[in-house]
């Protein structure tokens, strides 16, 4: 997912990149006391780690030494700003570079406390974050709105092709020069005093927002009285469901958590429909009702977003965020979207009819609900492909697929090994630390594995980073891939979907970006590249998940240690475009109301969200009631949680370019270090160090085409 780094996940609080991390916006000063040298020695986060690459010292780190760190860069920060402003040339080092130096105490505690508030919460973090969230954007506003910092940032960008600067100093320019304009550094007084007050209350409700949702997971959980209700279910999802229920005091019982998605894979295998029916309601009527109630907040931030983009001389939010990303309107999206839909409906229609033909051949007298589509796909996918799910997973045991299948994978493709590190510590016993080597035995980064689902743990898969990689500052990257995958009981093996397999491979995709990077700027560095780029790299890796040699490697039966037969291998490969008119209406649906969303103007007014979704798809064409959109509003994080909004076109537009890469490596042989070291050196190394297009074309040769994306998706025929 996205950010990539850690903006998606936390994009709630962090509005505007911070100085000299994207991952993390400054604070803004408070008055209080002064951290003693003692409490310095004392806390942790105001001093560089002492271990490998200032990994975290998250074995001494306590919620104590949080806010007291804060505020001690927030006044670090405060004070080089003050000094940038204060000499007397004007000078690339004296202000960009310098900028980029400011703010390490903040960068650190920011990068910690945001990764460590989404995968290990609890109500004193979430108490935490209601509080810092404002000062962050408040910080963030005191720097990208002060007028004689801005003068200086414009004085070079005007004459930075008189400056001999080589091309990344330039590209830093270019991209501090637009942070301060797209932040409202032009404005006059009053309207910066009304855009901080905007600012202001949507990091409020952008926080609200996420942690009602964190609440929500262990409110809709569906509990189940009986075993006989979970017909269809294997003995070990059975064991699991009732060690979950045991854990949350409901001993005897079988609980169900219900994952972020509108869609809930279990339903594929349950034959109770009532069941069926009371899991995906708990899904798709989240947060919608009670303490908890997102409805109210979306609304508004719709509203603020609205009227922010119309400060900042836009139209709307959508057309303020897409000129910044390689779409560039709002336009090109809707265009992208409608130029697919009749081959799309065209899917859906013909999956459809299969559907309602496996329902009256069972007798089923009733009309097809989205709780159906699930069970019913997969008794038309068993029949057309003979493939049953839980023969698959028995191949897909969790640490043969992340040893033997990624890491492999990552090995074969561009020479680079992950060796496991048990004396780092780690944020949790499920983490697993490892160092990651180059061909020639030099050590590139850390990496932490966090895949398994927990309390207090945010929902889906993300990737984000604790230090980002900078020849400037002489960091190498720490970097953390997260998955909510569930964890099977003590002693049996965990299998996985091969949904699941795929994921891990996109995660690592965007983790091989951060760690490979190879900029001298961190504001440049790996991930930090435009929304509808950033998910390129990791889209492309997940088609390694199913490419012959590498699932040869990793498919072992979990009891008999053979290998995947190769007519079950087959069956996967081929079965790969079935569904995909639902899975791409989904997520097409959902791309769709978060443009309309942001397409909204200043003094549009939505009265009733769901009707407002509902009328959306209906003017696009793509109104089917027992399809549902990906994320409902209520739950959608990435739109309204902040780090997505007008931008969850972003995975289409990325697919494009990922399906055309990995279309283009298969004609260079494939899986093979030639190819591999040659997309690393273009695509992954550079991050946005120059213009994104530029890279894609160094690598490719040529701009992409939809051909390869048409064939993933099992629309058209491709053209080699």
């Amino acid at each position: 997912m996205i950010k990539t780094t850690i903006a998606l996940a936390v994009s709630s609080v962090l509005l505007v990149a911070g100085c000299n991390s994207q991952n993390s916006a400054p604070l803004n000063g408070q008055e209080g006391q002064q951290i003693t040298a003692k409490n310095t020695l004392d806390n942790p986060l105001l001093r560089k780690s002492i271990l490998q690459y200032q990994a975290p010292e998250f074995n001494l780190i306590h919620d104590g030494d949080i806010k007291p760190a804060f505020e001690n860069g927030i006044r670090e920060n405060l004070a080089e700003i003050d000094k940038i402003i204060a000499q007397r040339d004007v000078t690339f080092e004296n202000t960009i570079v310098a900028l980029e130096k400011s703010g390490e105490t903040l960068s650190r505690v920011g990068n910690y406390f945001w990764n460590i508030s989404l995968t290990d919460s609890n109500p004193e973090r979430r108490a935490l974050q209601q509080e810092l969230a404002p000062l962050f954007t408040q910080h963030s506003d005191n720097i990208y709105l002060n007028k004689s910092l801005f003068e200086r940032v414009e004085q070079i960008h005007n004459n930075r092709n008189s400056l001999n600067l080589d091309s990344e100093s330039i590209r830093l320019v270019e991209v501090y020069y637009k942070r301060f304009i797209r932040a409202g550094a032009k404005l006059t007084e009053s309207q910066q005093t009304k855009i901080r007050a905007l600012n202001k209350e949507h990091s409020q409700l952008t926080t609200q927002f996420g942690q009602n949702l964190l609440q929500e997971t262990s409110n809709i959980a569906v509990v189940v009285d009986s075993k006989n209700e979970l017909k269809g279910l294997t003995d070990v999802q059975i064991e699991s469901m009732a060690a979950a229920a045991k854990q949350a005091g409901k001993g005897g019982k079988y609980l169900i958590s219900i994952t972020n998605t509108t869609r809930q894979p279990i339903l594929a295998n349950i034959q109770n429909r009532e069941l069926r029916e009371r899991i995906w309601r708990a899904s798709a009527e989240r947060a919608q009702s009670g303490e908890t109630n997102n409805m109210p907040i979306i609304k508004r931030l719709a509203e603020i977003r609205a009227q922010r983009a119309n400060l900042l001389g836009f139209d709307s939010w959508a057309a303020y965020g897409l000129s910044a990303q390689m779409a560039q309107t709002p336009e090109a999206v809707f265009s992208m979207f409608s130029g697919m839909t009749d081959a799309l409906m065209a899917n859906v229609k013909l999956e459809t009819k299969a559907i309602k033909a496996k329902m009256a051949e069972k007798g089923e007298k009733f009309e097809l609900q989205p709780w159906d589509w699930a069970f019913y796909a997969e008794l038309v996918r068993q029949d057309k492909f003979a493939l049953d799910e839980n023969t698959v997973k028995s191949y897909f045991e969790f640490n043969r697929v992340l040893e033997d299948g990624l890491f492999f994978t990552m090995k074969e493709l561009y020479g680079v090994e992950f060796k496991h590190r048990p004396d780092l510590p780690v944020y949790h016993p499920d983490v697993k630390a490892y160092e990651l080597f180059d061909h020639d035995g030099t050590s590139l980064a850390i990496f932490y594995a966090d895949y398994f689902a927990r309390p207090g743990k945010r929902g889906g898969a993300w990737m984000s980073s604790f230090v980002d990689q900078t020849h400037l500052l002489e960091q190498k990257p720490v970097v953390v891939n997260v998955m909510n995958i569930v964890k099977a009981p003590e002693g049996q093996p965990t299998l996985l979907s091969y949904g699941e397999v795929k994921t891990m491979f996109h995660e690592l995709g965007h983790g091989i970006h951060g760690m490979f990077s190879d900029v001298n700027y961190p504001s440049l560095a790996g991930t930090s590249v435009s929304t509808d780029f950033v998910e390129f790299p990791s889209t492309f890796e997940e088609d390694w998940a199913i490419h012959p040699t590498v699932i040869s490697n990793y498919a072992k039966h979990y009891k008999t240690n053979e290998s995947i037969p190769k007519d079950l291998l087959d069956k996967i490969v081929r079965s790969r475009s079935f569904n995909q008119g639902f899975d791409t209406l989904e997520y097409v649906a959902a791309a769709i109301v978060d443009m309309e969303w942001h397409s909204l103007k200043p003094n549009n007014k939505v009265e009733n969200a769901e009707q407002f979704e509902q009328d959306i798809l209906k003017k696009h064409g793509l109104y089917v009631p027992y399809i549902q959109p990906r994320y409902k509003s209520a739950y959608f994080s990435h739109s309204m949680g902040g780090g997505y909004s007008a931008s969850y076109y972003a995975y289409m537009w990325s697919e494009i370019l990922a399906a055309d890469a990995y279309a283009f490596v298969q004609s260079q042989g494939g899986l093979n270090r030639k190819i591999g070291d040659h997309y690393r050196k273009n695509i992954l190394e550079v991050g946005n160090s120059r213009p994104l297009m530029e890279s894609y074309k160094a690598f490719r040769g040529k701009a992409p085409t939809t051909d390869a994306l048409l064939t993933r998706r099992g629309l058209q025929t491709t053209k080699l």
